[in-house]
């Protein structure tokens, strides 16, 4: 029972997200599994990371969304509060801030904030934190090598078959982890409406 309703929440959340054309955020299931997602967003304006796209791994636990979500970068990232070394976050509302009113959603979005504004002073990262707090020219230098170098932003292009598909529909089904030829058959089945071929490829 437990896992029909984490697909049934889920799937909401991914719906909730495809909707939402301004947060840059995109979540994808990984083999099937409503409990292993990936998570990604681009990194925000005004910051050393502005030129990358961030991954973010997800694991669901049997008891969510009563209890937060385990998440890590998969993309390394040069901050205070991410460690360098396995994309541990440091954040609290993955911990004892959680409620059950936020999603996967709010979460990588606060995970954007985050890169905003570092708190150095509640590290993940201690060496990171020194760096940031020592020399600040110096360390959005290397935060942006380290973005530019890791998190390079991907274009999509597509085939002579998918003419008259919308492109960006097509990436983002395909990095969901739908086959291309179901994405191309729903989007083609619904016009080009990403909602409905979510449905029809789910259902």
């Amino acid at each position: 029972m437990a896992a029909i309703q984490i697909s049934k929440r889920i799937t909401k959340e991914i719906k909730d997200v495809l909707k939402d054309k301004e947060s840059t955020v995109e979540l994808k299931i990984i083999d099937d599994n409503f409990q292993h997602l990936e998570g990604s967003f681009d990194g925000p304006e005004g910051t050393p990371y502005e030129d990358g796209r961030f991954v973010v791994d997800i694991e669901i636990p049997n008891n969510y969304p009563f209890k937060p979500p385990k998440m890590k970068f998969l993309t390394m990232v040069y901050h205070p509060n991410i460690s360098s070394q396995t994309g541990a976050i440091c954040l609290d509302i993955l911990k004892d801030n959680w409620t059950p009113t936020y999603t996967l959603k709010t979460v990588l979005i606060s995970l954007r904030s985050l890169l905003t504004t570092p708190e150095p002073n509640d590290p993940q990262d201690a060496q990171v934190a020194r760096h940031y707090l020592s020399d600040r020219k110096d360390f959005d230098r290397t935060a942006h090598y380290w973005t530019v170098t890791y998190a390079p932003k991907k274009t999509f292009d597509g085939p002579a078959d998918e003419i008259g598909l919308d492109k960006n529909s097509i990436a983002t089904l395909c990095e969901m982890g739908f086959d291309r030829i179901s994405v191309l058959s729903a989007l083609r089945a619904t016009q080009n409406d990403l909602e409905a071929a979510v449905q029809k490829l789910i259902g």
